[in-house]
């Protein structure tokens, strides 16, 4: 008795040893984590300045939060290759974009993704055939005594197991076929949603574009103002030379062109920022250049804005939000028949072909990964077994009910997101139609206030020059000038991309918009 418990304290002992053992290996990747909330974190390091994952420095920390360099992250992104010397237009720069912009590449591999998840789901038409291979070896020793007889025993087998089993569900009541006409609408689903980047992309860089040119007429404006500042200043000096000018005019002039040097800087880093934001939109590299087209020369028409009811029938039967809410609906509803379809029998058909070599007894073929093969072998021999049968569902506590009851939710939900999808597209439909109106509008009045502004200017500057007028009136003219040209511009800028919004939003932007 004493000895069974001696054995069992062992057994206890190495049973904790051990427990301790793996505790530690667990905790000890501790190591890998700040030592301390208010320290620094030092990795090991390559001597390219890589981190070594899975361990941590043991030298004193930095005193500071800077993260080691690594010179395989220090050269720059390359950019595109582009023609120094083409100009280029829209056109060019959304072909440019979509062959360079990350989104487009992440849009096709979810796209490819989603249809081999529905070849994927095809495959469970075919049957399953696995062929599995063991080799087997077992020993045994014991002893026993009575009295004066003692009897030691050794026993041992081994041996080989081949087999190859084929499963193969015959029918289902239409669970499969629901099942994969589910994912084939989750892959209309992605290609939706790939055309839908495009559009956005497309959209985007039209925006950045119209945004940049904008930006670039007010240099040119700021340059033309800077100009005329130029001049009164001049006229204003003149004046005080020939003795009818007084100080405080030239003081005036001045304030003036330095107030105009600063708008044309100002505008030039506007234009810098914009051109930047067009590369942004691009999705290339900031370091490129590219010689980006005028757009000024595009003429705005009343015709661009049609009416609302025109097209939204138009923007229901092609817009990708909604041809992609209708597509969720339908996967849904086929989620519900396949759900339904787990309460019907099915038919399967399943088959064995085995050799067992050597002294094994085995009655189930055990597998890894995969459900093993079923046989009942010993000695050398071949066997074989064909199953044909009915599963049917009885009781599953009720885990059936819930998965239709979730399914039949989860489609009643996208029937309700199609009608919200289709309710959105007639308001922004409407919403941008609206705003391209409003902005042929205002650009056709900005212009008629260019107009009228650079009349009172060159009137005024005249006046002054001739003595009849103060120099109040030009430097207040050359600000509502220079006001007036950046409205027009802004105006101008805003309906092209008003225009743009409104191809977007009934599905139409599928190219750049025609310059």
């Amino acid at each position: 008795m004493r000895s069974l418990n001696g054995a069992l304290s062992s057994d206890l002992l190495a049973a904790y040893l051990l427990a301790a053992c793996l505790g530690g290996c667990a905790t000890s990747a501790l190591d890998m984590a700040p030592e301390r909330p208010d320290r620094p974190w030092s990795p090991v390091t390559t001597a390219g300045g890589e981190i070594v994952a899975g361990t941590r420095s043991s030298a004193s920390p930095a005193r500071d939060y800077v993260l080691p360099a690594n010179s395989a992250m220090a050269e720059a992104p390359p950019g595109p290759s582009v023609d120094s010397a083409k100009i280029y237009g829209l056109a060019d720069l959304i072909d440019l974009a979509e062959s360079s912009n990350p989104t487009t590449r992440i849009a096709w591999n979810d796209a490819r993704i989603a249809a081999l998840a529905a070849g994927v789901v095809k495959s469970a038409y075919l049957p399953k055939v696995t062929a599995t291979a063991v080799g087997v070896y077992g020993s045994s020793t014991g002893s026993a005594s009575a009295q004066v007889l003692s009897v030691n025993s050794d026993h041992s087998g081994e041996g080989v197991i081949s087999a190859v089993s084929l499963q193969w569900l015959l029918f289902d009541f239409g669970e499969r076929t629901a099942v994969v006409d589910a994912a084939k609408q989750a892959s209309v689903m992605s290609n939706i949603a790939f055309t839908a980047s495009h559009q956005q992309l497309i959209y985007a860089v039209t925006q950045a574009f119209y945004a940049n040119a904008a930006a670039q007429a007010h240099v040119a404006t700021a340059t033309e103002s800077f100009a005329d500042a130029q001049a009164v200043q001049t006229a204003a000096e003149d004046r005080y030379k020939r003795g009818v000018g007084t100080v405080i005019e030239v003081a005036q002039a001045r304030q003036a062109t330095a107030q105009a040097k600063l708008a044309l800087v100002q505008a030039g880093g506007g234009a810098q920022d914009a051109y930047l934001s067009l590369l942004d939109a691009m999705g290339i590299s900031p370091l490129t250049r590219i010689k980006v087209a005028d757009v000024s020369g595009r003429v705005l028409s009343p015709a661009m804005d049609e009416p609302a009811e025109a097209v939204v029938s138009q923007a229901l039967s092609r817009r990708p939000d909604v041809l992609g809410a209708y597509a969720a609906e339908k996967a849904s509803q086929a989620r519900v028949r396949a759900a339904r379809a787990e309460f019907m029998p099915k038919v399967f058909l399943s088959a064995t072909g085995a050799y067992n070599s050597g002294r094994v007894d085995l009655t189930a073929l055990p597998g890894f990964g995969q459900q093993g093969s079923t046989v009942n072998l010993n000695g050398d021999r071949f066997g074989g077994t064909i199953v044909a049968g009915v599963t049917v569902p009885l009781y599953d506590g009720g885990t059936r009910a819930a998965a239709l009851a979730q399914a039949r939710a989860e489609a009643d939900s996208a029937e309700a997101r199609l009608a919200r999808a289709r309710q959105d597209a007639v308001m922004q439909v409407v919403h941008a139609g609206n705003a391209l109106r409003t902005s042929l509008a205002a650009y056709s009045a900005s212009q008629a206030l260019a107009t009228a502004a650079k009349t009172t200017f060159d009137g005024a500057l005249g006046a002054y020059r001739n003595g009849v007028g103060p120099i109040t009136d030009v430097t207040v003219a050359e600000i509502q000038l220079l006001q007036a040209k950046n409205a027009a511009t802004d105006a101008y800028s805003t309906a092209l991309s008003a225009a743009a919004t409104l191809a977007l939003v009934t599905g139409a932007l599928g190219s750049a918009p025609q310059s």
